[in-house]
């Protein structure tokens, strides 16, 4: 049977890990890193680079150097949070006919589950040359919060790497495997603050007798590392302005060299109180080159970055309200992400929770480690260990009014199917299109749109007579399928959501032949 490995699609780090027996084997790659930089590079000459040696050369060609494209999946151009994310980057960004935001390098447009695919395919790699052997299945983790088009998108991903993806697994629920895995004989209830480079999630498991239970989840998408750096660097910025009259805001060699170096500080400044960012011929005037000289306290970081700290408390009270626990019912605090190295985030953590955090697992592979155990569960190996996950987001269907009826609240546990009955809303109407939405909001323009269908050949009747059953199934990835069915005739039409995230099998065919991948597994496999 083939071996089924664990793969962490990070926003800044991916990671690769297999289970051994019961224990977990974190795979170096060919650089001899337990972790490689999400990173994909395009020289000048058409050769592709991916992991270090990509981010190694990333000052010196920075528009044709792609990082931090996770938050770019299954994402819409006129986002508003791809707009924010837009503004920052050294690359360039476009929109595709179906509205969704494509990477351009050098007139070549490439879809962010393509660029994932390419990560992917080094951790593939990495795993394939550790065994000596061929690797086609992987678990591959997703935020807790990610919709249902990121889902697609990463599934997409992985069948463009050559992959088939068993399952989708939320980076929370990883890690709580990870971390219980030896201790499921005993009954506890665990939150897991997962702040990671590019999104922050939180989830409340109760672990029991083998059964690890998600009770609740909650996060944003738009909060991570990458928005701590971007704070950093436009104070570096504004100093330098400040102090040589000069903006080099359009400059994106220099804005490159002050990326790396503000989060270089950020990372410096959670062991150190205080560091000097020092970049030598950063511009030129008439007076020569000029540099950029700056001492950052960590008491000046923790101000600059106070208002992000800030938000990181509303979803922990969310999660914890909606599973109906307080502070004092929780056994442990579990951190996960570089992002929770910082001290201001894990005295924040301490604050909101009243207890100190664990420390007791790796933050940076914990995640790869979970999906390598649930990759053991579905080869069979841990057959005492069952996962119980929970859908993020709320979805049901646009109606009259410009309301959204739920039909699947949040933190309903996976594999769900619920079905709710409609009608028309005028005389002898012979088509009905249904409106696939997901998120928090009772006003339907409020939500995202996941896709939509028609329901045709209803037979002519007054309003509200007919009667149209509509049928939402989530399976185990937390992908949605939906179906109407017009109970008098039993006529039906159904849709598996992928218009909003996934690309067309097209798409994926070529996307796959670029990156000299021709084993793509079939849809449906």
């Amino acid at each position: 049977m083939s071996r089924i490995i664990g793969i962490d699609l990070g926003t800044t780090n991916s990671c690769v890990a297999v289970m051994d027996g019961e224990d977990a084997l974190v795979l170096p790659n060919a650089e001899g890193s337990r972790t490689t930089p999400s990173v994909v590079a395009f020289t000048e000459s058409g050769e592709r680079l991916v992991g270090q040696q990509a981010k190694r050369q990333a000052i010196i060609n920075p528009e044709r150097t792609l990082s931090g494209t996770k938050r770019l999946m299954g994402r819409k151009y006129r986002d508003a949070e791809v707009g924010e994310f837009r503004r920052a980057l050294p690359y360039k960004l476009v929109e595709n006919v179906n509205g969704d935001c494509w990477v351009t390098v050098d007139g070549q447009n490439y879809s962010p589950p393509e660029i994932s695919a390419m990560i992917l395919q080094k951790m593939r790699s990495t795993a394939e040359d550790y065994f000596g052997e061929s690797i086609s299945e992987a678990v591959i983790t997703v935020p807790a919060y990610f919709d249902d088009a990121q889902r697609q998108a990463t599934k997409d991903a992985g069948r463009i790497a050559g992959l088939e993806v068993k399952r989708i697994l939320n980076e929370p629920t990883a890690a709580a495997l990870a971390y219980g895995l030896n201790r499921r004989e005993t009954p506890m209830t665990i939150a897991v603050f997962d702040l990671g480079g590019g999104t922050f999630d939180v989830s409340v498991l109760k672990m029991h007798s083998g059964v690890f239970e998600v009770v609740s989840t909650c996060g944003d998408n738009s909060l991570g590392g990458d928005d701590f750096d971007r704070v950093v660097l436009r104070r570096l910025l504004a100093h330098f302005e400040e102090d040589t009259g000069i903006d080099i805001a359009d400059d994106k060699m220099a804005l490159q060299r002050l990326r790396e170096a503000a989060e270089q500080a950020k990372c410096e400044l959670s062991t150190l109180s205080e560091t000097n960012i020092n970049l030598p011929f950063l511009a030129v005037d008439e007076s020569g080159p000029r540099h950029l000289a700056y001492h950052l306290t960590r008491s000046e970081l923790n101000d600059l970055v106070s208002n992000l700290v800030d938000r990181l408390e509303g979803p922990c009270r969310i999660a914890l309200t909606d599973a109906g626990l307080s502070m004092d019912d929780l056994d442990e605090v579990l951190l996960v992400g570089g992002m929770t190295r910082m001290p201001i985030v894990r005295e924040r953590v301490e604050q909101l929770f009243g207890r100190r955090p664990s420390l007791g697992v790796n933050p940076d592979e914990v995640v790869a480690i979970g999906a390598a155990v649930q990759s053991s569960i579905l080869e069979g190996d841990l057959r005492e260990v069952v996962l119980l996950d929970v859908t993020p987001l709320t979805l049901g269907i646009r109606v009259i009014g410009n309301r959204m009826s739920e039909i699947i609240p949040k933190n309903s546990t996976l594999p769900i199917q619920r079905k709710k009955v409609f009608t028309t809303t005028e005389d002898n109407q012979h088509i009905v299109s249904i409106a696939v939405l997901q998120g928090e909001s009772e006003a339907a323009n409020e939500n995202r749109m996941l896709g939509t269908f028609n329901l045709a050949d209803i037979p002519p009747q007054t309003a509200g007579t007919p009667r149209i059953e509509v049928t939402f199934d989530i399976d185990t990835d937390g992908i949605v399928h939906v179906s109407a069915r017009d109970l008098e005739t039993d006529g039906m039409q159904s849709i598996i959501i992928t218009d909003h995230g996934g690309l067309s099998e097209e798409e994926i065919r070529r996307a796959a032949e670029r990156t000299n991948l021709h084993d793509v597994i079939e849809a449906g496999t």
